[in-house]
């Protein structure tokens, strides 16, 4: 069906869409027999479009475009066939193709105009003193209600967004009463005023995006569908977030759930509720959140799904949401407030939304969130108990580089559940994969569900059989009753037998899990069900399998049987290697005296620098330029700090972020603070494997290199390389396992890190640096014999 020139339905044989379902050409098909003149002019007389519409019988084709004829061909000669269709599948209507010229403009240009408005934001901030106060009163809101670390760029982003996108929103929404209605946007627009308060108006202050506004608005009045619009404004925020600010998009794992998953995580959920519980999603009492909102795909599904008649008092008291980003946050009020009015032809706000980082409503401290209203709204959230808990959570485990200034904020609570829970009972050495944005998801939503209920995430699969991940595995085979995971596979990293394999175009592999709550559950342990799409399978055909599916109870699942070390995929596993003796463990590593039961006491990762293009390079010379480069402009930066009055200020605030003239870790800017001047010497530039039969320079020191771990006590010198050596394992899924005999400093590998078990470690003392002794690190201690310089070391007959 759709909408004729006329304002009546019509049905047309069959259409040409674009990606936001917007017809560009229509065609209508007839008997042969029939008067194909005469039936052409009866459907414009019907009020069918003459855009681009093709009528045709088996052996005559017309075709219309731009309300005239342009084509009347005879479909037997196959060269007129050709050409109908190639002209009938090329048109395209002025507007959709002034729309698709903005669109392949728009990741190239959107950035330039970000730039441009922080280059005015600047020059505001140094003449306009009604802003810099507003802008100061804000920015402190910011810090209480989102992240105490939150950078005055950051929240510049937020004012950008806000003036980028306002417009858009509300032509699309024709919405125009959004920015007063809004408590969120009413905030922000007060320091937006006082910003444009020098410019005639708000448009002259914009006055160079125009061209790009109206090709957008052209497009966007003649959108009339809701769920058309709703793709059109997640392709703009997808593609803004992506285009003009790459670290928010890193940090918060800015990509929309497609269509497909959010119908079958939805369908699923309420197949739950049944069978389950004696529940369905309409029912009172069965108060539902996406903790991550977004653009709302998934709120605004439920909303489809729920019953008519209970519709608002579901959207009145039972369904809830939080959003961290004012850009979304828009998208998501207006989204939820137009479905509602959609379904029941009434406008009324949507209450249940807060401007709120979810993992914060764990934490004890609770801050004004913005505004008492957004405050009332969360207090109220956090009091109710929730019964469904859904969504796409971040994915980002941190910022890729400090110099980013982009740390995703600590959240204190939640850090602690996972660290007395999953990382206590996993026996991985690395752990920070735990601390994953998706993990603590799953973390807060298994304390926030309670006694009982469904939780539904579509997230990173690296849980489902890293290494890391043992630990997690066992806590959540014990706190739910029944465990559902569709692997959709795609993860980049460890080879794509298909191209366009990931749902969401990432690089990490993704599942839609589901876990079922209930309330005096008998088993100490989950029913876990577990399915795997085709590796052959691209992103088109695992859609089309989960519409064909619809929902969890049309899926062939294999029972998973966890073994005791908690894997649950344990195809291709060998029984035997539990009895095994260990190269290495933590136990051992960290007891006193001789090792028990292992081959090796003392293992390190490789060396991590974080600044690899500063402290290696195959260059001696082009080496300690870049380093003592470095050096100078961190001790500059530790004397300026020295001297500044307030040394409580922030430190990722303070430090000037400039990649070519230093590389910043989280470890160097505690150095900063403390006070530590580095010193280049010369004989710190020592050789190393920076990879897999790759030997480059590497400036060894501790204050230079992020992580230096064991080896000053592995290769303190590189006499030791003459005697010492090192088996270096490359270990994780990501890439196959490869073991390396070293003798030099190996670097920690991309794709899983590396551990290095070395044959001697030497001792060193707080007075003396130099090597004093030499333990062999193998085997059972039986002897110890003199050095060559008089001191003892230790030697084994080997395991």
């Amino acid at each position: 069906p759709m909408k004729g020139h006329q304002g009546n339905q019509i049905f047309v044989d069959g259409a040409l869409l674009d990606d936001f379902d917007r017809w560009f050409g229509c065609w209508e098909a007839k008997d042969i027999h029939d008067d194909l003149a005469a039936e052409v002019q009866r459907k414009f007389e019907q009020g069918y479009p003459s855009d681009n519409i093709l009528f045709q019988t088996p052996q005559r084709a017309i075709l219309w475009q731009n309300d005239q004829q342009v084509l009347d061909v005879d479909l037997i000669d196959p060269t007129q066939l050709v050409k109908v269709l190639q002209t009938f599948f090329e048109y395209r209507p002025q507007e959709i193709a002034k729309w698709e010229r903005a669109v392949a403009q728009f990741k190239d240009k959107v950035p330039e105009f970000g730039r441009d408005l922080a280059k005015r934001i600047e020059e505001e901030r140094k003449t306009n003193h009604e802003f810099t106060s507003a802008f100061a009163g804000f920015h402190e809101k910011c810090r209480q209600s989102i992240n105490p670390n939150l950078s005055k760029a950051a929240v510049e982003e937020m004012l950008i967004q806000h003036l980028l996108t306002e417009r858009i929103f509300r032509t699309v929404f024709s919405n125009p009463d959004f920015i007063r209605r809004n408590v969120i946007a009413r905030e922000i627009e007060t320091v937006i005023d006082t910003l444009t308060a020098h410019a005639l108006s708000r448009d002259d202050f914009l006055q160079d995006l125009d061209r790009f506004y109206i090709a957008i608005e052209d497009v966007a009045t003649k959108i009339s569908d809701y769920s058309q619009k709703q793709r059109f404004l997640n392709t703009v925020y997808e593609q803004f977030f992506q285009a003009f600010s790459v670290k928010t998009a890193d940090t918060h794992g800015i990509v929309y759930t497609p269509q497909p998953i959010v119908d079958f995580i939805v369908k699923s959920v309420e197949h739950i509720l049944k069978p389950e519980f004696d529940r369905s999603l309409s029912d009172h009492g069965v108060h539902i959140i996406d903790p991550f909102v977004g653009t709302g795909n998934f709120i605004v599904r439920i909303m489809q799904e729920i019953r008519r008649t209970a519709l608002e008092h579901k959207y009145t008291h039972e369904l809830h949401c939080n959003e961290l980003m004012p850009l979304p946050y828009y998208i998501v009020s207006m989204n939820i407030e137009h479905a509602f009015y959609e379904a029941m032809r009434t406008y009324r706000r949507f209450e249940n939304i807060c401007l709120d980082d979810t993992f914060k409503q764990a934490e004890e401290l609770q801050f004004l969130l913005f505004t008492p209203e957004n405050t009332e709204r969360a207090k109220k959230q956090r009091e109710t108990d929730m019964f469904v808990i859904l969504g796409n959570p971040p994915y980002n485990v941190g910022q890729i580089d400090e110099n980013d200034d982009n740390k995703n904020p600590k959240h204190k609570t939640i850090d602690a559940r996972i660290a007395e829970t999953y990382a206590k009972d996993s026996k991985a050495t690395l752990k920070n994969q735990l601390y994953d944005l998706y993990v603590k998801a799953i973390r807060w939503a298994s304390d926030r569900i309670g006694d009982e209920g469904v939780i539904a995430f579509i997230t990173n699969n690296s849980f489902l059989d890293g290494l890391a991940f043992d630990g997690m595995r066992k806590h959540l085979a014990e706190d739910f009753d029944a465990i559902y995971l569709l692997d959709l596979g795609g993860n980049a990293r460890r080879g794509l037998k298909v191209s366009d394999a990931n749902v969401f175009g990432i690089r990490v592999g993704v599942s839609i899990n589901l876990f079922v709550k209930k309330k005096g559950n008998p088993s100490d342990q989950a029913r876990i069900f577990y399915h795997r799409t085709d590796e052959l399978w691209n992103r088109k055909q695992k859609f089309e399998f989960l519409k064909a599916r619809g929902h969890i109870g049309n899926i062939a699942w294999q029972t998973v049987q966890p073994d005791k070390r908690y894997t649950w995929l344990t195809e291709g596993l060998r029984p035997e290697f539990e009895d095994f003796v260990p190269i290495g463990t933590k136990a051992a590593k960290a007891a006193k005296g001789e090792p028990a039961d292992v081959i090796f006491k003392t293992y390190s990762n490789g060396v991590k620098t974080n600044r690899d293009a500063w402290a290696y390079n195959f260059n001696r010379n082009t080496l300690a330029e870049n380093i003592s480069g470095m050096i100078e402009n961190y001790n500059e930066q530790v004397f300026k700090w020295e001297r500044q009055a307030n040394h409580d200020a922030n430190v990722d605030d303070f430090v000037d972020y400039n990649d070519k003239e230093i590389k910043w870790s989280s470890s160097l800017k505690q150095k900063l603070k403390s006070g530590h001047i580095a010193e280049f010497t010369e004989a710190k530039i020592r050789q190393s494997f920076y990879r897999p039969f790759t030997k480059s320079n590497l400036y060894f020191d501790r204050m230079m290199n992020d992580r230096v771990l064991l080896f000053p006590s592995i290769f303190p010198t590189s006499e030791t390389e003459t005697e010492n050596r090192v088996i270096w394992l490359k270990v994780g899924q990501e890439w196959p396992m490869f073991a390396l005999m070293v003798n030099k400093i190996p670097e920690t590998l991309p794709q899983g890190a590396s551990q290095c078990f070395p044959f001697y470690i030497w001792a060193q003392t707080a007075e003396r640096t130099s090597p004093i002794g030499r333990w062999h690190n193998i085997g059972n201690i039986t002897e110890t014999t003199p050095s060559e310089n008089g001191t003892s070391f230790i030697t084994s007959t080997p395991s």
